[in-house]
């Protein structure tokens, strides 16, 4: 019952936001606050309950013509505990954050709906169940990063939503492949057949989606995209938790079907060290406040991944290296909603996120100055503070691999891992030095910055701020006490034995940190301000700008060669003697059906949004170019006169016309058709949910 709870409260928040914004967006904003708090309350509660050892289970048969399982034992009610923890902190600072912006309601509607997700994707039992609500939370917060609706969101929305979807029928793919020789899909039926290498092909096309989501390299290419144009709310909950959905299916495959396979170990170590050195690269080159802090993510993802991979390198002796990854990932999702709300603090007073123009906004500003220090020093990885706790587990654990099983590529690995720590150093100890200790080029907005003392956050801000920083606090003072506690309640759903505490201030455990830091110290004086940095131009971008994956690889794979080969084949085909059959009948049949859905769905879209939300400046049948819009320009003037009249006035007032300049019809209603599908969902699971119950 718990469990339904849990999932059905993000959706009754869903529906009440929107119907609230339209009388009262203040009722809206407190309403949301509400269900969030709610939701974080229960998820305690919860929590506390599996502290005594009760676990909570939830079993919907037959829904979806598979059955939808769900089970919260301790490392799934620690993140779900986690998660409504971060959706709480993200919500009450939303206020202030968008008072002078637009569509706050479609954001938090779309926001509880992604939460149902979340926690649908943390509570699953099968890997059925993750699927399902895996999608829910991919769509939903597709908005998210199309918020501002500018060149920049939309394409990097396009980006999103198309790595989204694409690697996620990827790992459906996986899945059919994997029922089709298992018949069960439940976590417990994956550790049953660990090391049956029927199911390698299936792991791994599954596990592609995961790390998409995740952003594990090379499919990272929407997280570096999306997070800088997403608000800053949204980016901590994209950055410190949305991940970790990805990083919950890796788990989830890596460690119970794949644990005992060496070779898929040793891929996941040269993937973790890959994305984590690439991201702290690209973090140290970034010119942009919150585009630095999305790249961090990518190399932390990265941390966590190697200290999964030595779990599955060291079998039934890795105990500490997944307890470490488990750490890392908590306390990853921590510091990002500390330094993504800081961002946020500091965007909407200086409205961009350019270092150069942000140098010295933080001066003067003590609680800002003292909240991301905290931040910066625990992801750093500086002692006693929570990063180094975990990231020194994880180093014990890359140890523990070289001594069990010498490899000298091992030991190359620990030194990347201690040099990407150092780079870590680095980007912070620049983001750090520019915002509170440099003094802006521009004496005049020098001086605004410094007026803005006392006045550049409300109460209601500067409380989810303190909030949000208290458990970084805690966990990095009380590593033993907290932290270590916490890894071992997830240590079932790991399948690896307790562990032990650790000596965090050990002298091999400090000089681990210390060389790293060292490094950092180095890269920020000889690189970062020499070469980085020019004297009354503030920082460089020297980044390459070909050098961008999406465009330099997938993108021409996608657009360019896949339909030249597509082409080509085809050609080959007319050559043969059934050719015409081939490729002249069927392809005419499955184009023509193609284009009729595709237009009939574009415009159903947007003639119902045309014919509510704009005024009648903007009719279909001015843009027609063919026979479908023409013959929707009719139908749309038919509904018009006969509808319009019936219209509420709040209806009929005049609107802005529908901006038309960043793709095809569909792409622009793309929000709308969002938002139906979304409430197509929310009615769905309620409907789903009042059967069980009753």
């Amino acid at each position: 019952m718990m469990i339904a709870v849990l999932l059905l409260l993000p959706l009754l928040g869903a529906v009440a936001a929107p119907l609230l914004g339209k009388k009262n967006p203040a009722l809206r904003d407190a309403a949301v606050q509400l269900f969030t708090l709610a939701q974080l309350a229960l998820a305690v509660w919860l929590f506390c309950l599996i502290c005594n050892g009760k676990e909570a289970s939830l079993f919907l048969p037959g829904l979806c013509g598979m059955n939808l399982s769900f089970r919260a034992d301790g490392f799934r009610g620690l993140y779900a505990m986690v998660a409504a923890f971060m959706w709480a902190m993200a919500t009450q600072f939303s206020k202030q954050y968008f008072n002078h912006g637009e569509n706050h309601g479609r954001y938090a509607c779309f926001t509880m709906i992604t939460l149902c997700g979340v926690m649908g994707v943390f509570f699953s039992n099968d890997l059925y169940t993750t699927f399902v609500f895996f999608e829910i939370m991919s769509i939903a917060s597709y908005p998210w990063v199309a918020h501002e609706e500018n060149k920049e969101a939309m394409r990097a929305a396009a980006t999103y939503l198309g790595v989204s979807i694409a690697c996620g029928m990827v790992t459906l793919m996986g899945m059919f492949l994997a029922y089709q020789e298992m018949g069960d899909l439940s976590f417990a039926a994956l550790r049953a057949q660990q090391g049956n290498e029927k199911l390698v092909l299936p792991a791994c096309l599954m596990l592609v989606g995961y790390c998409a989501k995740a952003g594990l390299a090379p499919l990272h290419i929407w997280l570096p995209k999306a997070h800088p144009v997403a608000p800053a709310p949204a980016s901590a909950l994209l950055s410190g938790m949305l991940t970790k959905t990805g990083l919950f299916g890796v788990i989830a495959i890596g460690l119970t079907l794949m644990g005992e396979n060496t070779v898929f170990g040793q891929v996941m170590l040269v993937l973790g060290l890959f994305t984590m050195l690439l991201g702290a690269v690209l973090a140290v080159f970034s010119v942009n406040l919150k585009r630095t802090l999305a790249c961090s993510s990518l190399s932390q993802i990265g941390y966590i991944t190697v200290g999964l991979s030595c779990a599955v390198l060291l079998g039934h002796h890795g105990s500490l290296a997944a307890a470490g990854a488990v750490g890392h990932m908590v306390n990853h999702s921590l510091l990002k909603l500390l330094l993504f709300l800081v961002a946020g603090a500091v965007y909407m007073n200086a409205h961009t996120l350019d270092l150069t123009k942000l140098q010295g906004f933080g001066r003067g500003k003590p609680l800002l100055h003292g909240l991301f220090l905290l931040g910066g020093l625990g992801l750093a990885g500086v002692p006693m503070f929570n990063g180094y706790a975990s990231k020194t587990m994880i180093h014990e654990g890359m140890v523990e691999l070289i001594h069990e099983h010498y490899i000298f590529a091992y030991q190359i690995a620990e030194w990347v891992f201690l040099f990407a720590a150092g780079l870590t150093t680095a980007y912070m100890l620049k983001l750090y030095i520019c915002l509170f200790w440099q003094k802006n080029l521009d004496e005049k907005l020098q001086e605004k910055y410094d007026g803005m003392k006392g006045r550049y956050l409300s109460k209601r801000s500067a409380i989810s701020l303190v909030l949000s920083a208290i458990p970084v606090l805690l966990l990095g003072l009380f590593p033993n006490q907290l932290l270590m506690p916490l890894t071992r309640l997830s240590a079932s759903f790991l399948g690896h034995h307790e562990h032990g505490d650790v000596a965090f201030l050990a002298w091999v455990n400090l000089k681990g940190g210390g060389v790293s830091l060292i490094i950092g110290v180095l890269v920020y004086v000889l690189f970062v301000r020499k070469a980085l940095m020019k004297k009354g131009e503030g920082y460089l971008n020297l980044w390459p700008r070909w050098l961008d994956l999406e465009e330099l690889f997938y993108r021409p794979v996608c657009c360019r060669f896949l339909p030249w080969l597509g082409c080509t084949v085809a050609s080959f085909l007319d050559h043969l003697p059934a050719g015409k059959a081939v490729t002249k009948v069927i392809p005419a049949i499955l184009v023509g059906v193609g284009r009729v859905f595709d237009e009939m769905v574009d415009h159903i879209l947007l003639i119902t949004r045309e014919l509510f939300l704009v005024n009648r400046q903007s009719l279909l049948k001015a843009r027609s170019h063919n026979i479908f819009t023409r013959l929707a320009a009719a139908v749309e003037e038919l509904f018009y006169h006969v509808m319009h009249p019936l219209l509420p006035k709040r209806f009929r007032a005049h609107k802005s016309p529908t901006d038309m300049r960043y793709g095809s019809y569909a792409t622009n209603a793309i929000s709308f058709g969002l938002l139906l599908c979304a409430l197509g969902i929310v009615a769905t699971l309620i409907y789903v949910f009042i059967r069980v119950n009753n």
